[in-house]
């Protein structure tokens, strides 16, 4: 039976870019580019770019330290397509939990053509080689990124809240910051719309406004289910 998330509050993440082999890419390759090819059949806008992944990780005194290692977006998509087997690995990332001023947050449908269509995220993303930083890796500027390119909006209009929110589900470790808006939830979800409307190829379908749980989706994922629970009840 899965294990239900669990959440800590870190009040910083200290994660470097510790390169080795991961040893589930090299000893299954011949699958992995097998499920790649026939994901890409059915989807022809995948990209087998570079991602990385924490093989590392420990809580100690309040802050969140990982080692991250490189591999190829192919392995990932099929550890993923095969439901995350135990492979001494980690997707870990950083979200943006967009809070709005009435406190509604908003969440993000994905797009037909990305890995995970329908699905209801923050806005989010595996980090990749974009997100190193002198050894570092910067989730902080990934957050940044994603908002951007998945909503159209810049952080620093916002009003981040200090520290991190970790959730840990299984294989997936979420870094959820928590952005604070003085808009209310309509007027920021017609921003954003108005903002994928002007995208060819816009990585999200839709924007939900979430004020309580009746506004939960079985498309959401457990992590964000878990936190915006813990959220709503004052947690």
């Amino acid at each position: 039976m899965n294990r239900e998330p669990t959440i800590y509050r870190v009040d910083r993440l200290e994660l470097s870019f510790v390169p080795k082999p991961w040893a589930f890419a090299v000893e299954r390759r011949a699958e992995i580019d097998a499920c790649f090819a026939a994901l890409c059949e059915k989807n022809p806008a995948l990209w087998n770019g570079r991602v990385l992944m924490l093989y590392r990780q420990a809580i100690v005194d309040g802050v969140f330290r990982g080692q991250y290692l490189e591999t190829d977006y192919a392995s990932f998509a099929a550890w993923q397509h095969w439901g995350t087997p135990p492979a001494a690995i980690h997707d870990c990332f950083g979200a943006a939990a967009i809070l709005a001023a009435d406190g509604a947050f908003l969440l993000g449908v994905m797009g037909a053509h990305t890995l995970n269509a329908g699905h209801i995220y923050f806005p989010c993303g595996t980090p990749d080689t974009d997100d190193l930083v002198d050894g570092r890796v910067d989730l902080d500027g990934s957050v940044r990124r994603e908002l951007k390119e998945e909503t159209g909006l810049d952080q620093a209009e916002f009003i981040a809240e200090p520290g991190w929110t970790t959730v840990v589900d299984g294989a997936l470790i979420a870094q959820i910051k928590v952005l604070r808006s003085r808009q209310n939830a309509e007027a920021l979800r017609a921003r954003m719309l108005d903002y994928l409307k002007s995208e060819r190829t816009p990585e999200l379908s839709d924007i939900r406004i979430v004020r309580g749980a009746r506004d939960f989706d079985p498309k959401m994922r457990r992590f964000v289910t878990a936190f915006l629970a813990r959220r709503f009840a004052g947690g």
